[in-house]
This record gives structure tokens, C-alpha cells and sequence, in this order.
């Protein structure tokens, strides 16, 4: 027998086998990876995150300024979220659309009167704006308006290394730790970073109950939904770009994932969150729920939160926070901006608003997240 006849038949089986168990792994990967992206993928007509967004962010640069005489919070919440879907989606003229929107903004312009002056956290985040346009540009004019906001809210810290503008109002969970963060992604500089942490280990320490829900204040125990909402968000921006070995991010993963449990109980059948997030009686408001649904989708994207569990939850959530979004793409049930009070009826009783940059803003995120 020519003893090269069974080597060559090994060397066969060999192929067979090697292409057999390729084929299977490839196989494998496809079917995890269509599970993972059935969550997210093949949208109801209209509700696409790239419709949304593009319908959203376009109408944000030709909507005038809201509430205040200089810019509002919530406005900057949604030039944020309308930059980051542009780059996303490399829609440079959007984004140029944007810049172009706030340059009157900057030293010299033509709207620098409206830039905020207080050392309040709800003034200072005007600087996610520049500085998000600095990352996206390199633009050093941008950078330095930007990080003089994040390095202002550090000029006094109290004796515990916090910021002078802590007051713990669950709303700064976002509010004060996305300018720092921001701060973090512009520059590299840790110190932005580890500003952000130990404020956020703060807040929950003193914010988060037994059952992951978020108090307004120590003094007003209501589980207002955006306010809620801030935090939520809050935490998934900061896990986003928390180091794996940072000393601090196991506190916070906790906290965000005990929130998230909670959520996921108290989500209503269509999708959404109500106003007070454990009142039945409470009408269903959309600047929270795209809140919680984009930090659901960013946490089930990043596996921080079990797909199976939350990626149902997370579409259910978007489908119904997309259909808030009127024909004008104005966002409908909108709670009005709102401050702590220690009442039941005056959170059940605030204004419906449309078109407030409150929702606009969560919606825009939540397209964004879908796109990551």
C-alpha cells in the first residue's frame, strides 16, 4: 500500500473538519450576534434612530432659545445629544449647522450675553457644549471656553474634595459630572475624571434607596421621573468612559444596575415610565422614559445589563419615547422644568409641555446610543 494514501485521507478529514468547525463557529457568532441586534434593529416605519435623530437634530438648529434669558441646561443637553448623533451618523453639515449655531455664543459674539454667570451646576454645564465641539474638531478655541467652565467649578472646593455646586438635588447627577466628563474626553486629563467619580459615589451614597430608586432631595422623598431620569443617564455617560480599573467604577456599576432592576419592574406596558415613577396614578412623561431607555440601551450595548432581561425592555422603551415625537418633531409630554418640593400633588399636577429641549434632549441621546 503507498503509505501516502491515509496521510493524504487524514489530511482531508482534517480540512473536512477544520471547515466544519469554521463554519459552526461562524455560525454561532451570526446567531449571537443577530439575538443581540434584534433589539435594536428592523424599526416599526418611522422610528428608526436615524430618522429620529436627523428629524430632531435638524429642527434643534432653527428652534429658538427657551425659559431663560441666558441659555439653559436643557438646551445644552440637546446640543450635545444633536453633536454627538452628527458624528455618529458623519453628518458634517449638521454638525456644522450646530457650531455655527453657538459660535455667537463665544467671547465676542453677537449672543455672549446669554452665556450664564452663576457658579450653579444648571449654569455651569454650558461648557459640554464647546467642549464637545472641541473633540469633535480639535478646535482650540472651543477646548479653552469649555474646560474654563469645568475648571471653574472646582475653583472652591469644600473641605471634602467636592465641588462648591454640590447640593444634592438628584438632577446633578448629570448636570455637574457630564462637564467634567467632558472635561476628561477633550483634554485626557485624570483629574476630571476622578472629580466625577468620587461626586457620583457621593450622590448615591446619599441618594440611592434600598429599592434603587432615586429621592429628588434627602427632604423630598418622590421618586420624580426625570430627575430620575438624570441620574440614569448620568451614570451610563460615566461607565461609558469609566476606566475598567478605575478605583470608583464598582460603586458606580452597582448603583447603576440596582437602579436599572427597579426600573425594569416599574416600566408600564407600552414602554414608558410614569411621571412619578412607582404612582400608577401618575401620567406617562417622555423626557424620563427616553432618559431610562437610553440608559437601558447603553447598558445592554456595553454588557453591563443582560440582553435577554433589558434589550426588550430597552426597545420597548424607544418605540414608545418615539412616539411622543409629533408631526413638527416636537417632543409631547413633557414635564415642565421643575424643583424640589416635598408634596404629592404638586409633582402629579405639573404642566405637559411640547417641544421643551427637556425632551428633545433624552430622545437625541437615546438615538445616539443606538448608533454606538
Amino acid at each position: 500500500m503507498n503509505v501516502s494514501q491515509p496521510i493524504r485521507r487524514l489530511a482531508a478529514l482534517t480540512t473536512v473538519f477544520a471547515t466544519v468547525l469554521c463554519a459552526t463557529s461562524a455560525l454561532a457568532q451570526k446567531t449571537a450576534t443577530a439575538a443581540q441586534g434584534d433589539y435594536f434593529s428592523n424599526w416599526p416605519a418611522g422610528t428608526s434612530p436615524q430618522e429620529v435623530g436627523k428629524a430632531l437634530g435638524e429642527h434643534f438648529v432653527t428652534s429658538p432659545h427657551q425659559y431663560t434669558a441666558t441659555i439653559h441646561y436643557s438646551e445644552i443637553c440637546t446640543w450635545y445629544g444633536a453633536l454627538t448623533f452628527a458624528e455618529l451618523t458623519h453628518d458634517t453639515k449638521l454638525r456644522d449647522e450646530l457650531i455655527k449655531k453657538f459660535e455667537p455664543l463665544m467671547p465676542g459674539g453677537a449672543e455672549v450675553e446669554r452665556t450664564p454667570t452663576r457658579h450653579h451646576v444648571d449654569d455651569s454645564i454650558f461648557g459640554v457644549a464647546p467642549l464637545e465641539i472641541a473633540i469633535q474638531t480639535k478646535d482650540p478655541k472651543f477646548l479653552a471656553v469649555g474646560k474654563g467652565w469645568a475648571d471653574r467649578q472646582w475653583e472652591n472646593p469644600q473641605p471634602d474634595g467636592l465641588s462648591a455646586e454640590t447640593r444634592y438635588w438628584i438632577d446633578d447627577m448629570y448636570m455637574l459630572t457630564m462637564l467634567q466628563l467632558e472635561a476628561y474626553r477633550a483634554t485626557g486629563d485624570k483629574k476630571y475624571l476622578d472629580r466625577d467619580a468620587k461626586e457620583m459615589v457621593s450622590y448615591l451614597d446619599k441618594l440611592q434607596q434600598p429599592n434603587g430608586l432615586f429621592f429628588h432631595a434627602p427632604d423630598v422623598p418622590y421618586y420624580w421621573g426625570r430627575g430620575d431620569g438624570w441620574v440614569a443617564a448620568g451614570m451610563a455617560e460615566m461607565l461609558r468612559t469609566l476606566p475598567a480599573d478605575h478605583p470608583q467604577r464598582a460603586r458606580i456599576l452597582a448603583g447603576y444596575k440596582k437602579m436599572m432592576a427597579s426600573l425594569l419592574k416599574f416600566q408600564r406596558k407600552d414602554g414608558s415610565w410614569g411621571q412619578l415613577i412607582d404612582r400608577d396614578e401618575s401620567w406617562s412623561e417622555s423626557s424620563s422614559s427616553a432618559m431610562f431607555t437610553f440608559a437601558m440601551i447603553t447598558g445592554v450595548k456595553n454588557g453591563w445589563l443582560d440582553g435577554p432581561t433589558y434589550g426588550p425592555a430597552a426597545r420597548k422603551g424607544w418605540i414608545a419615547a418615539v412616539g411622543y415625537v409629533d408631526q413638527n418633531s416636537d417632543v409631547t409630554q413633557v414635564c415642565e422644568g421643575t424643583g424640589k418640593e416635598n408634596s404629592l400633588p404638586y409633582y402629579l399636577a405639573r404642566k405637559r409641555r411640547t417641544g421643551d429641549f427637556h425632551g428633545q434632549a433624552p430622545v437625541l441621546w437615546a438615538a445616539s446610543a443606538l448608533l454606538r
